[in-house]
């Protein structure tokens, strides 16, 4: 069963920085993974995760799991920009701001969104904390205490 939670994290003051600085790192890695696909043309993930899977974890230190996290968001960027370009959403094939969203690869924000899942993440549902991956230490998960609201409470598994 896939349950969907929103959580408020409460991080230490260390902690926090140690999250901000995963999340830069890893969109760091997605902006050249989206770098290779734009000039490789690669578009699907296979492909693209062959290609930059080993930099991935090499050059910006991710494990497997973030650094196969990191294509997706990549291969599902360029997905959403294929279909607002189909959609006419950026204007015709002759417009300024069509043409500079094909001429140029897709970068992402230091501090956007990073998607995780259970292989990142370990749920300690009774003390009310989740560890999550980072990046720069060898015990790399760090407990972060969370707020729920209590309606969640109510459908968390046992």
């Amino acid at each position: 069963m896939k349950l969907v939670v929103q959580v408020k994290l409460l991080p230490t003051p260390e902690r926090a920085s140690v999250l901000e600085a995963t999340l830069r790192v890893c969109n760091r890695a997605a902006t050249y993974a989206s770098q290779v696909a734009f000039a490789e043309e690669l578009k699907d993930r296979n492909s693209l995760q062959k290609e930059v899977y080993a930099d991935l974890k090499a050059r910006f230190g991710l494990s497997a799991q973030p650094a196969v996290r990191a294509v997706k968001k990549v291969v599902d960027a360029y997905a959403t920009l294929r279909a607002n370009l189909r959609a006419g959403n950026l204007g015709p094939p002759t417009s300024k701001r069509y043409r500079k969203a094909v001429g140029a690869p897709i970068g992402f924000r230091p501090e956007a969104a990073q998607p995780f899942d259970d292989r990142c993440l370990s749920w300690q549902y009774d003390a009310r904390t989740v560890s999550i991956w980072t990046v720069g230490r060898a015990d790399a998960r760090h407990p972060v205490r969370l707020l729920t609201r209590p309606a969640q409470d109510a459908r968390r598994p046992p």
